[in-house]
């Protein structure tokens, strides 16, 4: 009979507690215990909290775990995000466009994006499959207040306060289970086959496990510090490293509405993020230290939120991109930015939790072989930081912006990672398919090991297998979303098409959709107050 695994986990914040969350819910379910749970996380380390924006997953994340929506939303000072809006990126003249949660679909054979192409662009290509772009910028809720039937795919995730959902996730599952030691990490015990055997804490104990996860941040006590995994950069394709973040109470000041949705605005060396909460704004200017220094920043932050942040206090965090060459080696698993980290342009730091620990209770090892179950683990999470950081570089690459040396430099060939370009190339002969998510491998792309972009040398543990994007978290909806809002091939079909081109065309469920929100859905504030309690700002 086997016995229950001891599982420690090493760290809080949202990453770990994320992870003993998850774990002891998916794994201990139906009366059936396989796993002991345990955290353990200094009192002394600081803990940054942040405006917190996430994607859609994290609905499957509380689903999992047990947690009520509202509840929820209440802990955590939660507001609605349906899209994120991007401004300037395309060009500096203020000009934005949406990337929303759901559209509607074109039917089996989706030739929507072959149609905009082919049109005067006079309407933006997600305002004509999505009805989310034009209630986004209505700010309205994506929720009703009472349950009704709108007959329109609603796709929403939510802002967070990052600190209060670790607290909400930390009491939910020490409730449940899961044991909680709040100490200091001292020293890490390694066994004689190179396992981790334990790790010795401040005041004297000693803590056993099976499976360690890392969750100590950059860090990475365990994984790289004491097993010795490196980090793979991805400075040269993702320039920014550092984020000045800033608060804005509403008692300071409130703009009289609360966005359904995240605003990413380009600045002269990066951009700033703009998270709404139930009591202040978020804002962080996520930039690269190589193009404006902490000063000139500073100055550009404030500008951008008003006269009314001259006396808001700023602090600096410091960044690096990449992630681990093996999140799980020997019995160690990296979660959180011990596993890796890329900006937070289209909200993944807790995706990337999540599916972390989903992935470990889909290859959780029950018996005492997980070279396999680390193998795939590894593979699949890797897939993941290649989609995303595909997906994000491809924000920077397409600009048209050359007012600054930040934005002359991202566009330049050089900064263009090899899948991306491989991608942009097919798509230029083709628009963006689901099919082109089957089996990525394009013309042109070079068949790179998994892990460190060299060509593979085999072996028993090693593969030749080139690293893909499986859209699993992006398909080509998202990709039309960014290409066409950043003007993709627009002297391609001026050439093609002609200068005298047809409107686009509006799917006709569009109009219905927005046609019946603005009878149905309330305005996000609103619904904020009436259902999550927050106070009413605008007296």
């Amino acid at each position: 009979m086997r016995r229950l695994k001891r599982v420690l986990v090493v760290g809080g914040g949202s990453a770990g507690w994320t992870a003993a969350a998850y774990l002891n819910a998916a794994l201990n379910t139906g009366g059936r215990k396989v796993a002991e749970i345990s955290l353990v996380e200094s009192p002394d380390v600081p803990r940054i909290g942040v405006g917190e924006a996430t994607v859609p997953n994290i609905n499957r994340t509380l689903a999992v775990i047990g947690i009520d929506e509202l509840d929820f939303m209440k802990a955590v000072d939660g507001t609605f995000k349906a899209s994120i809006r991007f401004v300037n990126w395309l060009d500096n003249k203020r000009k934005f466009f949406h990337h929303p949660f759901s559209r509607f679909s074109a039917g089996p054979n989706d030739d929507a994006g072959r149609r905009w192409l082919m049109s005067d662009r006079s309407v933006p290509f997600m305002n004509t499959m999505s009805a989310q772009p034009v209630l986004c910028e209505m700010g309205l809720a994506p929720k009703v207040l009472e349950k009704v039937n709108l007959g329109i795919p609603v796709g929403y995730a939510f802002h967070m306060n990052a600190l209060k959902y670790a607290d909400y996730l930390r009491d939910f599952s020490t409730a449940r289970g899961v044991r909680h030691t709040l100490d200091h990490v001292t020293d890490i015990e390694i066994a004689g086959n190179g396992n981790i055997a334990a790790v010795q804490t401040r005041s004297g104990k000693r803590l056993e496990a099976d499976l360690f996860i890392d969750c100590t941040g950059f860090a990475s006590l365990l994984i790289e510090k004491k097993l010795g995994v490196k980090w793979i950069d991805y400075s040269q394709w993702l320039l920014c490293d550092r984020a000045l973040v800033m608060p804005v109470p509403y008692e300071v000041h409130y703009p009289g509405f609360v966005r359904p949705h995240t605003v990413a605005t380009a600045l002269s060396a990066g951009w700033v993020w703009d998270i709404p909460l139930q009591n202040r704004r978020g804002v962080g200017y996520v930039h690269s230290s190589a193009f404006i220094s902490e000063e000139e920043a500073e100055l550009e932050l404030r500008a951008y939120e008003g006269a009314h942040a001259k006396d808001l206090g700023a602090r600096l965090v410091n960044f690096k991109v990449g992630m681990r060459e093996k999140a799980w080696y020997k019995n160690c698993i990296a979660m959180g930015l011990a596993g890796g980290f890329l900006e937070p342009l289209e909200s993944t730091g807790l995706y990337l939790n999540e599916i972390a620990a989903q992935m470990l209770t889909e290859h959780f090892p029950y018996g005492d072989d997980m070279e396999p179950l680390a193998f795939r683990f590894n593979r699949i999470m890797q897939n993941r930081y290649y989609e995303i950081l595909d997906f994000i570089n491809m924000h920077y690459c397409l600009t048209r912006r050359t007012d600054s040396a930040f934005w002359r430099e991202v566009s330049r060939p050089e900064r263009i990672n090899d899948r991306l370009r491989a991608k942009l190339d097919y798509w230029r002969i083709k628009p963006p398919s689901a099919s082109d998510f089957n089996d990525q491998f394009f013309p042109g792309q070079l068949n790179m090991s998994q892990t460190d972009g060299q060509p593979a040398s085999g072996g028993q543990h090693e593969h030749n297998r080139c690293p893909i994007d499986t859209g699993a978290l992006w398909n080509h909806h998202s990709y039309e979303a960014i290409l066409y809002g950043m003007d993709f091939l627009r002297d391609e079909c001026r050439q093609w098409y002609g200068e005298n081109r047809p409107r686009p065309a509006v799917h006709g469920k569009v109009l219905d959709a927005v046609n019946s929100a603005r009878v149905k859905l309330p305005p996000h504030d609103v619904w904020l107050q009436r259902m999550a309690g927050m106070p009413d700002y605008s007296k």
